[in-house]
């Protein structure tokens, strides 16, 4: 009779075990690493210069002398340099009337680079792809670019196929949460290959509205093909760069002028193309706020969040014993607002190389110095905006410069349309000294200028008051 309850009792205790078993494994696999990753550079015969893009808009009939003047402005004063990319379309003259040929080979070229790269330098099988992202703004053919990357490397018939599109230049870190999570939900699934690019062949404007003239200026090919595990054995044994630690995303498209600064729209004539207002650098602090208000307790120490807010009340304090001594809005206590020390939490700060203004509003708005935006700069200037896949051409710059180390934390921050800003920790966990696509130019930055070699060949164009640049 003693027989049943001590039978019953290793039943318990069997399931016990188990059941703390298949929960220790499922927070294992919960966590998220970044096996490698693969920078997109297109062919030289690609590259297009100050000249080469002032021919481009030389050959647009439609432009008035105000409004090449314009766009040579934003092009010598961009912070882009002369050797980024454009899709073949546009070289070859065919910009004012793209095929959607032209569209899929721009991708094709980033596809059988960068991925064929990822694959062969990680030794990972297509086959063992259990999830796929693929994100690009403004290209959404049929069958899908997330098929045609199935189709062409030959992946599983039963892989979580995604293909994001509209999402804009934030869509690089929605795609990695959109793998995580998928990860986390197939607890069979260990592997995700994430793709970020844009399409820039069939979104050239040719129009003569200000506004949508600068993302032609901006706006350059490239793309990124990441591979993430949840897996911590498997990150063991790939030697994982990084482990994801948090990932914040936040959306004002609630307010207008936030879902208006950066729109595709129709001109008076009819003719589409990425309208860039004024407000997007303030749209772009203003997501940064609202995501900073969530990231901040989860990435900084007690201590510097307590000395924020001791400062903070105390200027509250201050203020309303002395209400004239906090001035008019600019004054001396305006510039000595409190702010959170973002060096406290992390080491690195991976930027989106949006454009000049909206790198210097974040870096006005962490207090950082020119030290933590020169990767950003040094992107913008090197490759131009490449759209959702321009973090990892940032990532890949400080990898270049060996300024990545075990233990060392990396904020990630990324805005786009809508208006979204995106955020994520990433922790060092492996060796990180690739030099990826920065490896024939790296030693060249951070230059002693960056000011565009053509600025005296089109020097003229500032002798012209009235056009007012909006990056």
């Amino acid at each position: 009779m003693e027989l049943l309850p001590l039978l019953t009792a290793l039943l318990l205790a069997h399931t016990l075990a188990y059941l703390a078993w298949t929960a220790a494994a499922r927070r294992r696999r919960s966590r998220c690493y970044l096996l490698d990753y693969v920078c997109h550079k297109p062919s030289d015969a690609r590259k297009i210069s100050t000249e080469t893009a002032g021919d481009v808009i030389q050959r647009n009939k439609r432009l008035g002398l105000p409004d090449y003047r314009f766009l040579l402005r934003v092009i010598v004063r961009s912070g882009i340099g002369e050797e980024t990319y454009s899709p073949r379309s546009i070289l070859d003259g065919r910009e004012d009337a793209p095929s959607l040929r032209d569209a899929l080979d721009e991708m094709d070229a980033f596809l059988d680079d960068a991925v064929a790269q990822l694959f062969a330098r990680t030794g990972v099988s297509p086959r063992d792809v259990d999830v796929l992202v693929f994100n690009v703004s403004m290209l959404s053919p049929a069958p899908s670019l997330a098929s045609r990357v199935v189709r062409r490397y030959g992946l599983r018939e039963d892989v979580a196929a995604y293909n994001l599109t509209g999402m804009g230049c934030s869509a690089g870190l929605i795609a990695v949460d959109l793998a995580r999570n998928k990860l986390r939900a197939n607890g069979a699934a260990r592997l995700a290959l994430v793709l970020s690019s844009e399409s820039i062949a069939p979104n050239w404007y040719s129009g003569t509205d200000k506004s949508m003239m600068l993302a032609n200026c901006l706006f350059r090919s490239g793309g990124a093909a990441v591979l993430l595990t949840n897996d911590p054995a498997l990150a063991g044994r790939a030697r994982a760069k990084m482990e994801l630690g948090c990932l914040v995303r936040a959306h004002t498209g609630a307010n207008d002028d936030a879902h208006a600064c950066a729109t595709q729209r129709e001109d008076a004539e009819g003719r589409v193309g990425i309208s860039l207002s004024k407000a997007l650098p303030k749209a772009a602090v203003r997501a940064f706020a609202v995501n900073l208000r969530r990231l901040a307790p989860r990435i900084l120490p007690v201590s510097e969040l307590a000395r924020f807010a001791f400062r903070l009340l105390s200027r509250r304090l201050l203020a309303h014993i002395s209400p004239t001594s906090g001035g008019k809005k600019g004054g001396a206590a305006d510039a000595a607002a409190p702010k959170i020390n973002f060096k406290a939490g992390v080491e690195h700060f991976c930027l989106h190389p949006g454009g000049t203004a909206v790198i210097e509003a974040v870096k006005q708005s962490l207090g950082l110095e020119d030290g933590d935006v020169e990767p950003a700069r040094m992107t913008l200037h090197r490759w131009g905006n490449t759209s959702a896949s321009s973090l990892w051409y940032v990532l890949s710059y400080m990898e270049a410069k060996g300024r990545l180390k075990k233990g060392d934390r990396v904020l990630m921050v990324t805005f786009g349309s809508g208006f979204k800003c995106n955020s994520c920790v990433w922790e060092v966990t492996g060796d990180m000294a690739d030099k990826g696509v920065w490896e024939d130019c790296v030693d060249r930055y951070p230059p002693e200028s960056l000011s565009n070699p053509y600025m005296d060949k089109f020097g003229w164009i500032n002798d012209v008051e009235g056009d007012t640049l909006m990056l």
